[in-house]
């Protein structure tokens, strides 16, 4: 969804010349891994992080155009809410100090951003979704004013008939609300982790990265709260699944396949299924057409692709004009901390690699996909506290299953991409503190609430404070 166009309104014409390149370029990419056209060589990390902007009374601020032109920086990017921008990072290959850069990096981003917002009046968080933020404030008025948000949003009411997106959360309590439009999906922001693999394994890792999706959020969860309801630990899953619910073509259209869930299975031998589902059950949104040679690799199936928001996304990109496959992990949330991030990462790089390097028990073997999707919600909606199935066909609490086997196992997995073994127990203690702490995100933000009560202004001044001085979530205090 990156990908610029250069307006809103389309064509019966539009949509039937854009249906006919997609074929075209599904075509080509299935040429492409039939014969061993993308990359086979290359191991490459990176991520992209959402953030809000706001205002001295905590409240979203509508600033980013003033703040990206301010800092003219090619790595930040708009997101849809002028309250949101996007932070990038260059790629890195998956060995020796990549994690430890990657926090250099990230932290010297963050440090630039949050210095550039402080000059405009405005402050700078990462967190799933901001407390304060209230209905009232995803106006259209607030959508940052750039063709391709238009477009999405006009289309995906065009699927829905013109029926308005609705909003119906049971957690520890319930929020049912509607709204005319597509601007609830701003309210959640990610951090999501990428990963480049040999388009010969990326199966494999596609599939490893469904089966610990559960455990991953678990110990991301940091958006318990929405419009003043606690909802779930990670209210973004469910935010963002109703806020754009368009499905796929004519009947599946109000139930599944879904343009946002979890997906409809493993992949069985390659990540071209994906592509061929996306052509195949889901309609057309965004019908530019791009005839630029210097356009990116296969433009219209990428544009496609951007409008279908899997958990897992498959994503085809170039690097020194040899195309590739990577993986887009989209279910950890924003925030707490720049070390809480790559903390995060760390534990996605090794345990996708341990489960998919165990050649004689491949990922979709080891448990069943309805499964591996009931542990991802379950862990959206309990964090910490959920009980998941496993391969060994019992039920674990969440926390001892991290404790006892899931942190060994990412451990032999970032051995096995030869990072720093100080990295590797650094980020890796930081999760287990976390879980024997019991304060992720959503943990410390109801722990301070229980303490001082329901003030969502309060509660978020005492997240940024904490988030400004850089340490992990577990070692947070309540401000007493």
């Amino acid at each position: 969804m990156g990908q610029d166009i250069e307006r809103s309104e389309f064509t019966e014409e539009d949509f039937a010349e854009f249906s006919r390149r997609l074929r075209d370029e599904t075509a080509t990419l299935a040429r492409w891994f039939d014969e061993g056209t993308l990359d086979e060589d290359h191991w490459v990390g990176g991520f992209e992080l959402e953030a809000w902007l706001a205002d001295q009374d905590w409240a979203p601020a509508p600033l980013n155009g003033a703040l990206l032109e301010r800092l003219d920086d090619p790595l930040l990017t708009t997101e849809l809410a002028r309250f949101n921008i996007e932070l990038n990072t260059e790629p890195r290959p998956l060995r020796a100090d990549a994690l430890e850069s990657m926090e250099l990096s990230l932290a010297d981003t963050w440090r630039r951003c949050r210095n550039g917002a402080a000059a405009l009046g405005a402050r700078l968080l990462m967190i799933g979704i901001l407390p304060t933020v209230r209905q009232a404030d995803l106006t259209g008025e607030s959508m940052t004013p750039i063709a391709r948000y238009a477009a999405l949003n006009e289309q995906i009411l065009r699927q829905r008939d013109g029926r308005a997106l609705s909003l119906d959360i049971c957690g520890r309590e319930r929020l049912h609300a509607s709204h005319p439009d597509v601007m609830l999906e701003s309210a959640a922001t990610s951090f999501q982790i990428h990963l480049q693999t040999p388009a010969s394994r990326a199966a494999d890792y596609f599939n490893a990265s469904m089966l610990v999706s559960g455990p991953m959020v678990a110990i991301g969860a940091n958006s318990p709260y929405l419009f003043g309801h606690d909802l779930w630990d990670e209210t973004r899953i469910p935010l963002f699944e109703q806020s754009v619910e368009a499905g796929g073509f004519a009947g599946a259209r109000q139930g599944p396949p879904r343009r946002v869930g979890f997906g409809t299975g493993f992949v069985r031998e390659s990540l071209m299924e994906c592509f061929r589902e996306n052509l195949e059950h889901f309609p057309v949104i965004l019908p530019m057409h791009f005839d630029d040679p210097d356009a990116p690799p296969l433009p219209h199936l990428q544009l496609h692709n951007g409008t279908l928001w899997r958990w897992n996304r498959p994503l085809v990109g170039m690097a020194d004009g040899v195309p590739h496959v990577r993986i887009e992990h989209r279910v950890v949330p924003g925030g707490p901390s720049v070390t809480d991030e790559i903390a995060n990462a760390a534990f996605y790089y090794g345990l996708v690699r341990y489960y998919a390097s165990r050649h004689g028990s491949p990922p979709g073997q080891l448990l069943a996909f309805p499964r591996v999707r009931d542990n991802f919600y379950a862990c959206a909606r309990y964090g910490l506290n959920a009980r998941v199935g496993w391969s060994d066909g019992q039920v674990h609490p969440v926390g001892r299953l991290l404790l006892e086997h899931l942190l060994p196992c990412a451990r032999v997995g970032l051995r096995e991409f030869e990072i720093d073994s100080a990295a590797i127990d650094h980020y890796l203690d930081v999760i287990r503190q976390r879980v024997r702490s019991g304060y992720n995100g959503a943990g410390w933000q109801r722990a301070w609430v229980a303490r001082h009560g329901r003030d969502m202004r309060a509660l978020t001044a005492a997240y940024a404070e904490h988030q400004a001085g850089g340490d992990p979530v577990h070692t947070w205090g309540l401000d007493d």
